[in-house]
């Protein structure tokens, strides 16, 4: 009972990232300059509306990440919990000094995946786009499972429904590559300072902790 009071509490502080995406729609918009970062690799790179099933999977797939990482590694769970709010946090901050905005395809058909499509981009306005949110979080949830698992095969599951779910921002064109590349990259260096950190500051805890325990200890028996 008090193990799953502790996983309860555990996993309530991911309703911070719920809190957090709140103010994306406000930031969506197309408000001030509208800046491009269309290049000629964009251009090359097809629409396949296959790939709107991978993209829709984020959602599932940041949920479950979480959870797992708060069963298996509390230390990794809380790691990746603080680095997605830090990175969503930085988008935002992007968003609202460098807007952006990535061109889309007419879709036409009625065929489920183009009804998925068309309901993406009806509920997802093209200005929140460098860097991608989609790999921003989906990157971090990826190195947090890499850090605690030691399975290959889940390992193995999580990395190729990750990396599905980066390309198909390209394919269905909801990014461009530079937005690919910018979101990783911070998402790399984010939780890379969240992981030293933390390291660091256990470290420092402890440490405090004995020189209060031996001061304390003196205390109590003088010599």
């Amino acid at each position: 009972m008090k193990k799953f009071k502790k996983d309860l509490i555990a996993l309530s502080f991911m309703a911070s990232i719920m809190v957090s995406i709140i103010f994306y729609k406000f930031l969506n918009n197309g408000d001030g300059n509208i800046n491009s970062l269309v290049t000629n690799l964009d251009q090359t790179i097809p629409f396949l509306k296959i790939f709107i099933l991978p993209y829709i999977t984020w959602y599932g797939y940041i949920i479950i990440g979480l959870i797992y990482l708060c069963m298996k590694n509390r230390k990794a769970y809380y790691s990746s919990l603080i680095s997605l709010n830090i990175g969503i946090l930085i988008c935002y901050i992007i968003y609202a000094l460098f807007q952006t905005t990535v061109p889309r395809p007419v879709v036409t058909n009625s065929d489920i995946l183009s009804q998925l499509v068309n309901i993406i981009y009806k509920n997802d306005n093209p200005f929140n786009c460098f860097p991608s949110m989609h790999v921003t979080t989906t990157y971090i949830i990826m190195k947090g499972i890499n850090y605690t698992e030691n399975n290959i095969i889940t390992s193995l599951i999580f990395n190729i429904i990750g990396i599905l779910i980066i390309i198909s921002t390209q394919f269905i064109k909801q990014h461009v590559v530079l937005d690919l590349i910018f979101a990783m990259l911070l998402s790399e260096v984010i939780f890379r300072f969240i992981n030293n950190y933390t390291k660091e500051d256990i470290a420092k805890m402890k440490s405090k902790l004995s020189s209060i325990w031996i001061i304390k200890s003196k205390l109590k028996n003088p010599s």
